[in-house]
């Protein structure tokens, strides 16, 4: 990578993701709306500094576009995966998007990418999505963790630690859906990423219009 991303999310504040900074937006590769270009388009309007397109399950926006050249872009990708009982999905940020075994990992049909019945019967084990982002250059960040069903958020976190998980989503709106099914709140979120030193991030998993 040209870039140190891991650095440069390291060095984002709460403050930044509010006003300068969305790492968590789908374009029409997944489930959004919106073409990579429309969203690069509308995030230098609203005067962002950095967003990232994290598609479910898929490089193709940037494999199929020519957006990896703008410099507001941190390339990303989010997966689903099975931890024992929990459905999760794994951030993976500042990622190689040419790296084969990234690239092996993705759905091989739009459906795996977009529809929730079919994502969720992924087979997929954090240990080897994990893997396969540090082998491709990137960080692996826990998205949305409010939303996982499970009684005991901290010890599933202390468990993914062991696999190499380096962050987790802590500025998160739960907007939609994730509004309504949240087992967790985000204080205690913020309280497990101080407690076990993870890098922190944020976004709005935004699959329209960016607001």
């Amino acid at each position: 990578m040209t870039k140190d991303y891991r650095e440069l999310i390291e060095s984002f504040t709460k403050e930044d993701y509010k006003n300068r900074v969305n790492l968590h937006i789908h374009s029409i590769f997944s489930d959004g709306k919106l073409s990579p270009e429309k969203l690069i388009e509308q995030a230098k309007a609203k005067d962002l500094k950095y967003i990232a397109i994290s598609d479910h399950n898929t490089l193709n926006a940037y494999l199929h576009t020519d957006i990896l050249k703008e410099e507001i872009l941190i390339p990303a990708i989010e997966f689903d995966c099975w931890f024992g009982t929990v459905f999760l999905h794994m951030l993976g940020y500042g990622v190689d998007v040419n790296n084969k075994e990234l690239q092996a990992l993705c759905a091989k049909t739009k459906r795996g990418t977009e529809a929730d019945w079919v994502r969720i019967f992924s087979l997929h084990h954090p240990k080897r999505i994990i893997k396969a982002i540090h082998n491709a250059g990137g960080i692996a960040v826990l998205a949305h963790p409010a939303c996982c069903f499970t009684l005991n958020l901290d010890r599933l976190v202390k468990k993914l630690i062991k696999l190499g998980l380096d962050g987790i989503e802590v500025y998160y709106p739960y907007a939609r859906h994730r509004k309504i099914v949240k087992f967790h709140t985000s204080k205690n979120v913020k309280k497990i990423a101080e407690k076990y030193n993870l890098i922190k991030t944020g976004g709005t998993d935004e699959h329209g219009d960016l607001n």
